[in-house]
């Protein structure tokens, strides 16, 4: 095991895939000689080359194209978004090409193709930069959406997506960038993509969580350990989609209560689609109605004190899970 930042596991990741595979290589905004706007990709060009790491104009529209017509030719690109709010501008290409082809093709083009970057909130960057677009992405067939929580996950995930054959969105988390953990060794070690993880166990409270949020259930769940002696599970889902749906309503079936904690809007979210998903699955199960804390229904304020306001934190949590335990 090896100690390592979000940062370098991603990195680490990247830099076995391209000794592993000769099809694939990065492309995007300052990948190269800068080392990346957020140095996931340090080291890399200098080691590779031009041909395995492709600095590109600002243009995401159209390096997202050259993306998903190198990959229907047979390679396997990473494309990176300088933060995935500017992937909104490449959308034509990843929804109507990247996500649609093998279908419109009859199985005669595939498209292993990872589209990542920085999603969600940063420090202070305002409404523009600010965006949790996982379910936006997630609502179109074809697309795969993943959503690492810690250094391990980063590296097995992300080296799972390069492999896959279909059009992975890897949604990283610019606050999480630094965050340590212990990572395997070796570069055979993989994580399979659409397999939540149960990151705490626990019998009286299921926190449903993803990217940053998941730090925040974990801590809320050991100050409602200490100050009520009430035992909280927290599941990542890790895959947004295909969604491992399975895990979440066998807690629940444990537990009979579930909070769901996310970064994204409330309104057709993620969280929405889990709490139907659980009222088919597990409705006569649940002892309370299901609790979603989210964002803020308003664009993200620049503001430091409204930011903290807008963005899901522990205290919401913890009062989220208190009522739903009636305490």
């Amino acid at each position: 095991m090896a100690l390592l930042t979000i940062r370098d596991a991603l990195n680490e990741a990247l830099r076995e895939e391209i000794l592993r595979d000769e099809n694939v290589f990065v492309m995007g905004e300052e990948v190269a000689e800068y080392d990346g706007a957020y140095k996931v990709t340090r080291g890399l060009w200098k080691e590779f080359g031009d041909k395995r790491v492709v600095d590109t104009p600002i243009t995401e529209l159209g390096f997202a194209a050259v993306g998903v017509g190198a990959a229907m030719a047979g390679l396997r690109p990473v494309i990176e978004f300088m933060t995935w709010n500017f992937s909104i501008l490449a959308a034509d290409q990843i929804i109507n090409h990247a996500a649609k082809m093998l279908y419109m093709s009859g199985g005669q083009f595939k498209v292993p193709i990872v589209f990542r970057g920085p999603n969600g909130s940063a420090y202070q960057v305002s409404s523009q930069h600010s965006q949790a677009l996982e379910a936006f992405y997630a609502n179109f067939p074809g697309l795969k959406v993943v959503m690492p929580s810690n250094a391990a996950d980063a590296k097995g995930l992300l080296k799972s997506a390069i492999r896959d054959d279909n059009p992975v969105m890897f949604l990283e988390q610019e606050r999480m960038y630094g965050l340590k953990g212990e990572v395997p060794e070796g570069d055979d070690f993989t994580i399979p993509l659409g397999v939540a993880d149960i990151k705490r166990e626990g019998k009286d409270c299921t926190i449903v969580a993803r990217s940053m949020t998941v730090p925040l259930a974990l801590q809320a769940a050991e100050k409602i350990q200490e100050e009520l002696d009430v035992s909280v599970e927290v599941i990542d889902p890790r895959t947004i989609k295909p969604l491992d749906i399975d895990t979440i309503v066998n807690s629940v079936k444990k537990t009979n209560r579930l909070v769901i904690a996310e970064e994204s809007h409330s309104f057709a979210s993620v969280g929405a689609e889990i709490s139907h998903q659980i009222m088919e699955n597990a409705f006569d199960y649940l002892d309370a109605p299901v609790k979603r804390i989210s964002c803020a229904e308003t664009p993200m304020p620049y503001a430091k004190n409204l930011e903290a306001l807008a963005l899901p934190d522990v205290a919401k949590i913890v009062a989220a899970v208190k009522e739903v335990c009636y305490l």
